[in-house]
């Protein structure tokens, strides 16, 4: 059986790993949101270009129908651009608040059972304290009453 000093230093690296996991863990899952978050910046921003493209496009043939088509032309782009903008603004406000609340009840509850279970460890650690200082206590009794 190992010495109670080696049993501390063991629980110590443990406890080090456990630090050093969770602070790799919170970097890995920031790293991975990222990439996402850029593929979904680019893929929009391709997007966004193609339908540029597509009205300049369709612009052109409605210059040529004469002044009341391209007035007409230019009030539907601004109507169709508003209307999408706000669409939108509105789903991705309401789906990112809807999301944003689970997701924030969800992480509170896994961060409640994280510290109940980092609690536990505490209240653990301080009992194997108490257990080896009971024990070098009965070490020293024994050894003083072996030299009475």
């Amino acid at each position: 059986m190992a010495k109670l000093s080696e049993q501390l230093a063991d629980l110590s690296a443990h406890a080090k790993h456990a630090e050093d996991a969770v602070s790799a863990a919170q970097k890995e899952v920031h790293d991975k949101v990222m990439a996402r978050r850029e593929q979904a910046r680019a893929a929009a921003t391709a997007m966004i270009e193609k339908v540029d493209h597509d009205v300049k496009a369709a612009g052109d043939d409605v210059k040529s129908m004469g002044d009341d088509a391209a007035q007409k032309w230019t009030a539907l782009k601004t109507k169709i651009a508003g209307d999408l903008q706000s669409m939108k603004s509105g789903i991705a406000q309401k789906k990112h608040d809807l999301d944003a609340r689970r997701a924030e009840d969800y992480a509170e509850g896994l961060e409640w059972e994280a510290r109940l279970a980092v609690d536990y460890a505490i209240a653990a650690v301080d009992q194997a304290e108490l257990a080896v200082l009971d024990a070098v206590a009965s070490r020293i009794e024994a050894a003083k009453m072996q030299r009475t």
